[in-house]
């Protein structure tokens, strides 16, 4: 059988958690905030952990249980939702297909759901940090991908079994709505016809799963079929007719193939859902703990609380510490016990917050070992005790003949003998409804017994002669809740190491009883215990006094400390603006040195402009007087243009074919032929995009052009020439790389390369600077602007490189 979370705990369990009656829980109102913890779970598997709930002894544990608050808690803090939506209790399916049961639709849709739920919280909680406990408990969570991908394949999100599920369902869902549409045409027809007249209504309805005709009774025989049923009133049956019995018999029958494959395809299933039972189940019992954590992370935000301190020792210290039931305004109160006492006795008059105290001490005991934070402020501290026992309350029962006395000491005799290890023991108007003087020395009697058994005992009375044992007591304290006498209204606030006093003499005079009554009333009192009221009242009295010293004293620290903050605040506005004046002069000499090294560079490049024109000048110039010597030995030892061209119209070229290449004298321009010459010695020619004709006696043959290194070299000096400025061509690249190079170097090195490419003849240059800030190619564009070898230049386009490459051609 699977495990269920109500299982109860095993014997060696038990240890870990506080023994205590039912008594116990219902006086500290523990289960109200059980309730509370309820109604802030998103699953009923959270829910069943807070009802099986008890504060926990050991250290560890409870450690662990405030730890995972916390984590919690800093999720909702940080915005954050711990997605629990769609998580479904599966444990009774889970018993059921592993017993080999058949799961509904229904049951195997929550399935998936809760399946797909599992993996949105196991991502979750796996993306968020420095949450080793929630971590921890998303590994529990398993992954159902094949089952779930299953389940929605064949189960609609209405938990209907889909058509596709199998083919087998496929074709016979697909011939039931063929035949029902054939069975409804057919009705139809039937319904309109000659037989119309018979019907109650022209309608077709469904009885038994079967299609039928509602027929007035009077026309029974003329409507041949089976009934089926009859109205209410008699007057009408419902009426199979003949036409279509043999089509609801074959619908009957495809309707039972249809149940037995859809159980068939449950049945596979279910199967798949028994083969995941175990991690199911564990998957199951992570999400409850996460669920109880989200809780119990919500409850403490909602209510303002704190992680408390835990410390091994029994031990209890409150700082403004808020009982979680009340409601309105509460009176935070402080409170200790086990650290320099282990008895507290309270005193005060009725009504002042004396049982509300107790009630918020042990509960608090309770939430914090019960893994839940406290609403307190921080610095409180909760050891671990191993029994908590109250008597709060009127235990008076009519059924039982007991007293309120007797009520209450049935009750004290019972935490006497259940008492065992650290205890915390409230105990509310101890030694009450008795003999005054007996009832408080039997109080005494009890009180000493709990001390001298360890237990830390906090107990409440009006008895005087209580707070005198206190006094005279090591390790036992008094303590009072305030009232103010002026307007005879308690103020909820404890006061450690004060009795209380009851305030009935000025209290009655207040309210009008006549002084005389109230003078007569003290004269009654003995001298001890005029002393001590007395006493009592000049402690308050001075308490008081401190107190409101205390409060001018806190006042005029609070002066000085608003006074420091101002003089640190004007301190550090007068130290910022020293620094922003400092740091301003600094901008200031910083943008007066760029100003002049701007300046300096500028009047630098103007001089190396000036510097680069004047040699480009003098180059220039001998470029010009290297090629006027070189046209002159050329014009030397080369025939004119028009002297060769008179030379070429005397000759003729002959046989001149479809396809040669041809010069047209006339026009210097180059063609192909594209006919043979006729009879008049007229040839036509391609030039370009333009055909002509021309004589042969303005053409000439012309050598086709070759690669470079197999052209056939012609006679003459001009080839000869020609020969060398394309060796020389070669010898010069047609592009320069200055990438790497600072600014002063790229343009000495562009000088250079545009002397070798203007000598070479070259038509255009690439210049090669990359794209980088932008700096060396601004430099180069600015040299070519004025460079008068460079008739104009681009960036190169697509294919060329782009912006970081200059294209710039030079002169002829």
């Amino acid at each position: 059988m699977l495990p269920s979370f109500s299982t109860p705990l095993r014997r060696e369990e038990l240890r870990n958690y506080i023994a205590m009656d039912e008594r116990t829980l219902r006086t500290l109102e523990f289960a109200k905030i059980k309730e509370m913890l309820a109604e802030r779970t998103a699953t009923s598997l959270g829910k069943e952990i807070v009802e099986s709930l008890a504060p926990a002894t050991d250290f560890l544990e409870v450690r662990h249980r405030q730890a995972e608050t916390t984590e919690a808690r800093r999720l909702y803090e940080g915005g954050h939702s711990i997605p629990l939506g769609g998580l479904h209790d599966l444990r009774p399916y889970l018993q059921r297909a592993v017993r080999g049961g058949m799961l509904e639709p229904a049951d195997l849709l929550d399935v998936a759901d809760t399946a797909a739920s599992s993996r949105r919280l196991k991502r979750f909680l796996e993306e968020q940090e420095d949450l080793p406990i929630l971590t921890a408990l998303s590994r529990m969570l398993g992954t159902f991908n094949r089952l779930e991908a299953e389940i929605r394949q064949c189960i609609d999100e209405h938990g209907e079994v889909r058509d596709d599920a199998s083919p087998a369902l496929y074709d016979i869902r697909r011939s039931m709505r063929t035949l029902q549409n054939r069975m409804k045409e057919r009705l139809d027809a039937f319904v309109r016809g000659p037989a119309a007249k018979y019907l109650q209504d022209p309608i077709v309805t469904i009885r038994d799963n079967r299609f039928v005709v509602p027929v007035k009774i009077e026309y029974r025989a003329q409507v041949p079929g089976i009934v089926h049923d009859q109205s209410s009133s008699g007057s009408t049956l419902f009426i199979e007719p003949l036409a279509i019995v043999e089509m609801n018999n074959d619908l009957k029958e495809l309707t039972l193939k249809e149940r037995e494959e859809v159980n068939r395809i449950l049945t596979r299933l279910s199967s798949l859902v028994a083969q995941e039972a175990d991690a199911l189940m564990d998957t199951l019992q992570a999400v409850a703990q996460i669920d109880f954590a989200s809780a119990k992370g919500r409850l403490s935000l909602d209510l303002d609380c704190t992680e408390p301190e835990l410390v091994r020792e029994p031990l209890l210290e409150i700082r403004k510490g808020r009982h979680p039931l009340l409601k309105g305004k509460v009176v935070p109160i402080d409170v200790h016990i086990g650290i320099t006492f282990d008895t507290l006795v309270i005193t005060g008059p009725n009504t002042g917050g004396k049982t509300v105290a107790l009630k918020t001490m042990g509960l608090f005991v309770l939430m914090a070992q019960s893994g839940l934070h406290l609403p307190a402020a921080h610095g409180t501290r909760v050891g671990i005790f191993q029994q908590v026992f109250v008597d709060i309350g009127d235990e008076q029962s009519i059924e039982q003949s007991l007293s309120t006395f007797s009520g209450h000491m049935t009750n004290i005799i019972r935490i006497l003998n259940a008492l065992d290890g650290p205890a915390l023991v409230l105990l509310d108007e101890l030694g009450a409804g008795t003999d005054p003087t007996e009832g408080a020395a039997l109080a005494m009697s009890i009180l000493e017994h709990l001390h001298a058994r360890g237990a830390k005992t906090v107990a409440t009375t009006h008895y005087s002669e209580l707070k005198t044992y206190a006094y005279t007591r090591s390790r036992v304290e008094n303590a009072s809740v305030e009232f103010d006498v002026q307007t005879l209204q308690p103020t909820f606030r404890l006061l450690i190491g004060v009795p209380g006093s009851s305030n009935a003499f000025e209290i009655s005079r207040r309210l009008g009883l006549s002084p005389h009554i109230v003078d007569r009333a003290r004269q009654f009192l003995t001298k001890e215990q005029e002393r001590v009221e007395d006493l009592i009242q000049g402690i308050h009295a001075t308490r008081a006094e401190l107190e409101k010293e205390r409060a001018e004293a806190n006042r005029l620290r609070a002066e000085a400390q608003r006074m420091r903050d101002e003089y640190e605040r004007r301190y550090g506005d007068a130290k910022k603006k020293a620094a922003e004046t400092l740091e301003k002069a600094r901008v200031q000499a910083q943008q007066i040195l760029t100003t002049a090294r701007r300046e300096a560079e500028a009047v630098i490049s103007e001089l190396k402009q000036a510097l680069r024109e004047q040699r480009e000048a003098e180059r220039m110039q001998a470029i010009q007087t290297a090629r006027s010597r070189l046209a002159r030995a050329r014009a030397a030892v080369e025939p004119s243009e028009a002297e060769l061209r008179a030379q070429r119209r005397g000759e003729v070229p002959r046989g001149l074919q479809p396809g040669e290449a041809v010069r047209i004298i006339s026009l210097d321009t180059r063609g192909y032929v594209l006919t043979p010459p006729d009879e008049q010695g007229n040839v036509l020619v391609q030039a370009g995009i333009i055909k002509m004709t021309v004589s042969l006696t303005d053409l000439e043959r012309v050598e086709e052009e070759q690669p470079a290194g197999k052209a056939k070299g012609a006679p003459g000096v001009r080839t000869r020439d020609r020969s060398l400025a394309a060796a020389k061509a070669q010898e010069v690249p047609t592009e320069v790389d200055l990438r790497g190079l600072m600014v002063d170097e790229a343009l000495e090195k562009v000088d250079k390369f545009l002397d070798d490419a203007v000598l070479a003849g070259l038509p255009q240059v690439r210049i090669i600077h990359g794209k980088g800030t932008g700096a060396l190619r601004k430099a180069i564009t600015e040299a070519l602007r004025t460079d008068r070898r460079v008739v104009s230049y681009r960036l190169g386009g697509v294919g060329e490189g782009g912006d970081g490459v200059t294209v710039a051609k030079l002169q002829e």
